[in-house]
């Protein structure tokens, strides 16, 4: 907004004395007349002048009138004050949930208001002099929309912030180590206008748009960016085709989800969707969109501390490590098949397309080497996971692009 009125309209400059004096005499019966207008255009957007924000703006359409029949009379004075105002009611009407033009309506029918009112009560005016008063009026209107506009905007940022701000500490309380106590969590959530659900399951994904994730997803998903990574908190996942959503709005994107789990356990679901993502990015899970972390626990387990499996496999299998390389991977592709088999000959045949016998053969020379560690049933488990391991293999038997 211009600094003057004689900026927004420079005809002010020729305009008689008499004639801003004259205006200036009809302050008192122009905050009536005005006063009522905005009231009815108020009741029109189903509002009234009663509450904090009616009050405002009836001190700002005085403040408006007396700083605009002042400076007819003096063009030159400084309009900051009543700029200052509107930046504030523009902010007042962002926090009341009003819309950004709905303002800018009141000030033009106040300003066409205040037109018809000086027209009527100026018979002696040269039309000239009218004119000139109609060009300042509808800059002034316009200026002072601007400004309001300008606070709008500023409190809709402002607010953006604090939301993102307000979000993200949520967050970060349900995913901390320690579970936060009931007081600390809903505090958080009264703050963030989040209503807090029964479970819970997060979603990792590249990128750093967490609020236009949030957004698409919806149903109350919630979501910020945590070690270069959006987490998304998806509230309540078993009501009927939120998943379902979520994945449409993650086509294409890398992500993985986590284990729905109660809400007290959110940290659980985050931690295993942020290593399923690591395991994406590096290409050891499949580019599913997202990867559900569920189907994955096994590879999860076996890859959740680096270089553990590799120990556990150089551990378990060290009867083969003496052996050439065909031979070490033969036996612990036929030792892998029949642990998983539960010792069915035929079955694991079936599996290696060879012979029974064969199959029988092998599994003396590995009865050799392993002894008593194939009857019992935890070495049994152990040698089963660090064979997944080192075979790479999949559920079902096959190879993993991924094997090392």
């Amino acid at each position: 907004m211009s600094d003057a009125l004689i900026d927004i309209e420079p005809g002010l400059s020729g305009l008689a004395p008499a004639v801003g004096e004259h205006v200036r005499g009809l302050r008192d019966p122009l905050h009536e007349r005005i006063l009522g207008t905005v009231r009815a255009a108020m009741r029109a957007q189903g509002r009234s002048l009663t509450g904090g924000q009616g009050q405002g703006l009836t001190l700002g359409v005085q403040t408006a009138v007396d700083a605009f029949v002042d400076a007819l009379a003096d063009p030159g004075r400084d309009l900051t004050t009543t700029r200052a105002v509107f930046h504030s009611l523009g902010r007042t009407e962002y926090r009341e949930g009003h819309r950004v033009d709905a303002l800018r309506t009141v000030l033009t029918l106040g300003a066409r208001d205040i037109w018809a009112f000086l027209v009527a009560h100026s018979p002696g005016t040269a039309p000239a002099d009218l004119y000139v008063i109609a060009g300042a009026l509808f800059g002034y209107a316009d200026a002072l929309a601007g400004a309001a506009a300008e606070g709008f905007l500023d409190e809709q940022r402002d607010a953006a912030q604090d939301w993102a701000t307000t979000r993200r500490r949520l967050i970060t309380l349900l995913v901390q180590p320690e579970a936060p106590g009931d007081a600390a969590l809903h505090a958080a959530a009264d703050a963030a206008r989040w209503v807090l659900p029964r479970t819970v399951a997060v979603l990792s994904v590249d990128g750093a748009d967490a609020e236009h994730l949030a957004r698409t997803i919806g149903g109350g998903a919630i979501a910020t960016v945590v070690d270069d990574a959006v987490r998304v908190v998806l509230p309540d996942p078993g009501t009927p085709g939120r998943l379902d959503r979520a994945r449409q709005a993650l086509a294409g994107r890398r992500a993985a989800l986590g284990p729905t789990v109660a809400l007290g356990r959110a940290r659980l679901s985050y931690r295993i969707s942020r290593r399923a993502l690591a395991l994406r990015q590096e290409g050891r899970l499949p580019a599913d969109a997202p990867v559900t972390a569920d189907a994955h626990l096994l590879t999860l387990l076996l890859a959740w501390e680096p270089g553990l499996a590799d120990h556990l496999a150089d551990a378990c299998l060290a009867p083969l490590a003496g052996l050439r390389p065909a031979t070490r991977r033969t036996l612990a592709e036929t030792l892998h098949s029949w642990l998983r088999r539960q010792g069915q000959v035929v079955a694991v045949a079936e599996e290696l397309h060879t012979h029974p016998q064969t199959v029988r053969y092998r599994m003396r020379q590995l009865r050799a080497l392993f002894g008593a560690a194939l009857d019992d049933p935890d070495r049994r488990l152990t040698l089963q996971l660090a064979l997944r391991h080192h075979l790479g293999t999949d559920r079902s038997g096959g190879r993993n692009p991924a094997a090392r």
